[in-house]
């Protein structure tokens, strides 16, 4: 039988991990917060080594000007909006299973993983862990969320979710003892680590203790009734979902493993978020994480952001800011004690244009579904003056594909297209049958008007300024591109519903892949997928929604896709890669403009142990999440405490 090359490459990463630097300390080694000592005195608080698993997840900082540090302090952070208080799951980056600074998947909250075959996974807890409100944290709460959450049809009435499927069919569960888990699928589940490490963590565990009460299977009908009419809920299933969610983070009473608790019960304009004792890091001299007491995050108007981290109000930014803001956060700096870095996306491309292959109206798809139109589009757009006008020449120029750090990169797969060149892209429109009418713009066959109405969310006001220098060049082919910003929801909901003819957004979320890397985005595989929302809903829904793939260029990507999924040899799968990214480039399905665009980020002089040059992404990374910011500490902070 062939070994799943990946999986073994992963597990011998693990293991190294596990072996590496003996001796580790242990909860015995550890050494208390000066935060909680008050509370441990007077009896309140467990102390330490009662409350830290017995073997901790052990931190080595070995990035450039990167040390142990000291306790204390607040962080204060910036956000937008209330339900923000998400990003402090994100940030936290408290996973089982999470990537190190190579993009490697490694232990966190679990304590070791075996993987064989790439289709039996058995989990290991670290003895002694707990919840944040010191309730133990154990293979009850995994069993808890398998039967009675993901199985049960009114709190999950789709079954499982779709990366614990595997042909359709979940896994088998067993709980072996009380801290060793193991899942087991007929074939290899590429999709299960890639889920739990991701900066949404597909979750599959909850906090049995606290959720039962809230749960019919546990609770007397008349107590739970009592609490769905106390919070206003209409049945038990619409409270347990409310209350349930570590993600949204909006509960203060739900246990949670991350490294910050959140305290303050929304709505409010400023949420802190106090250290969990209970947390399972610790760095090499003993000391538990995190060094900061606690996360202030504030709520302001998205416009204010830039304008209050340049005046010195938030110790480590970078969400709300983007790089037309980096002049007025240069200007600040020294005058309110901060440095500015420049830190590169890993997205495909800063701004795609997706046409919408699955748009209703008859004309508009011949039209979208035919790859000289997006070709001849691509060809339209100056690349170049987007970077010099807007990221001062410091962005690259090229298709939504790849970056050059991935080693799947081809210079092709960036450049097919993606010249400009006016010539070549009126030749395609005119060998397309699209005459220009009087005033120069193309006319469609029925002799109406060629407008392309580009539909944003208007979040990010550099996207709109993208959108105004590719309508003058636009023009120039005579096409007229209309821009129409609205609402994030109502832009999706015009692209899944088949009104919206093009959209902009974000390109690839990881231009960092390799052969082993799920090639998810390339396929119609999910209904937010702006290029074909009905063929990836399809997908999703297993057919019960949605269309059918009906184009030959995507049915073989779909084809390529469900091929990688069934191979285990990395070669077979860096060929499938190739031919996907190949089939991207050509088919221009979705139109990159300009990539690796620096990301401002604020970092109070203060605040050590960020890192001076790092990736900036969603998906890898967790935005500032990979860079562990439980390990970031204050110089002025009080010294570490002597062993």
């Amino acid at each position: 039988m062939q070994v799943d090359c990946w999986f073994a490459r992963v597990l011998a990463v693990l293991i190294l991990v596990w072996l590496a630097a003996a001796p580790l300390p242990s909860a015995a080694d550890a050494i208390e917060p000066p935060a909680l000592a008050a509370r441990v005195a007077a009896g309140s608080l467990p102390k330490m080594e009662q409350r830290l698993p017995q073997s901790p997840a052990v931190v080595r900082l070995e990035g450039a000007g990167q040390r142990p540090g000291a306790y204390g302090g607040q962080l204060r952070l910036l956000m937008s909006q209330s339900r923000d208080t998400r990003m402090m799951v994100v940030y936290g980056y408290a996973r089982l299973v999470g990537y190190d600074a190579n993009w490697r998947p490694v232990p966190d909250i679990l304590e070791a993983i075996d993987v064989k075959e790439g289709r039996i996974f058995t989990l290991t807890l670290r003895k002694g862990h707990r919840w944040s409100d010191g309730q133990p944290f154990t293979a009850e709460d995994f069993r808890f969320y398998w039967e009675d959450v993901a199985n049960n049809p009114e709190l999950s009435p789709g079954g499982p979710d779709r990366f614990l499927l595997v042909d359709d069919k979940p896994p088998r569960f067993e709980v072996v003892d009380a801290r060793t888990l193991r899942y087991t699928w007929e074939r290899p589940n590429p999709h299960f680590l890639p889920a739990l490490a991701g900066a949404r963590p597909d979750e599959i565990f909850q906090p049995a203790h606290y959720l039962k009460p809230f749960h019919p299977r546990y609770a007397e009908a008349e107590a739970l009734a009592e609490k769905v009419a106390a919070a206003g809920q209409r049945n038990w299933s619409a409270l347990f979902t409310r209350i349930s969610n570590h993600y949204h983070n909006d509960n203060p009473d739900l246990p949670t493993l991350d490294p910050w608790v959140l305290t303050t019960p929304p709505p409010s304009s400023r949420f802190i978020f106090a250290r969990n004792p209970f947390y399972h890091r610790v760095d090499v001299n003993g000391r538990q994480l995190p060094y900061i007491d606690e996360v202030a995050l504030t709520i302001v108007s998205p416009q204010l952001i830039p304008v209050k981290a340049a005046a010195g109000e938030a110790d480590l930014q970078a969400r709300g800011l983007s790089f037309e803001n980096f002049t007025i956060l240069k200007q600040g700096a020294a005058r309110n004690n901060y440095e500015v870095r420049l830190w590169p996306s890993a997205r495909g491309s800063e701004l795609a244009l997706f046409p919408n292959l699955n748009v209703e109206n008859p004309t508009q798809r011949a039209l979208v579904r035919d790859a000289r139109f997006r070709q001849a589009l691509s060809l339209a757009i100056n690349r170049d003056e987007i970077s010099q006008v807007i990221y001062y020449g410091m962005a690259r120029l090229g298709n939504d594909t790849v970056l050059p750090a991935s080693p799947l990169f081809k210079p092709d797969y960036e450049e097919r297209y993606a010249a400009f060149d006016l010539a070549r892209a009126n030749g395609l429109l005119d060998a397309l049958g699209l005459r220009r009418g009087a005033d120069g713009f193309r006319l469609t066959a029925d002799g109406t008007p060629l407008e392309i109405v580009v539909e944003t969310s208007g979040e990010d006001p550099v996207q709109v300024a993208i959108l105004q220098l590719i309508t003058e060049t636009w023009k120039a082919a005579g096409v007229r591109l209309l821009i129409k910003p609205e609402e994030r929801q109502v832009l999706r909901n015009r692209v899944f519903a088949g009104l919206a003819l093009m959209s902009a957004w974000y390109g690839l979320e990881n231009g960092l892949a390799n052969a082993d890397t799920l090639p998810t985005e390339l396929a119609p595989t999910s209904q937010v997928q702006l290029s074909w929302p009905k063929w990836g809903q399809y997908y999703e829904t297993s057919g019960r929604s949605g269309e059918a793939v009906d184009m030959p260029a995507a049915t073989e990507l779909a084809e390529l896709y469900e091929a990688w999924l069934k191979t285990l040899d990395p070669a077979r799968r860096a060929e499938i890669w190739h031919r996907m990214l190949a089939i991207r480039a050509e088919q221009q399905f979705s139109i990159g403009t300009v990539r690796a665009v620096p990301q401002p980020v604020v970092v109070s002089n203060r605040l050590q142990n960020v890192p001076a040059e790092a990736v900036y992404n969603w998906e890898p990374g967790a935005h500032f999440g990979v860079h562990h910011p439980d390990t970031f500490w204050f110089a002025d902070a009080a010294p570490p405490a002597k062993r």
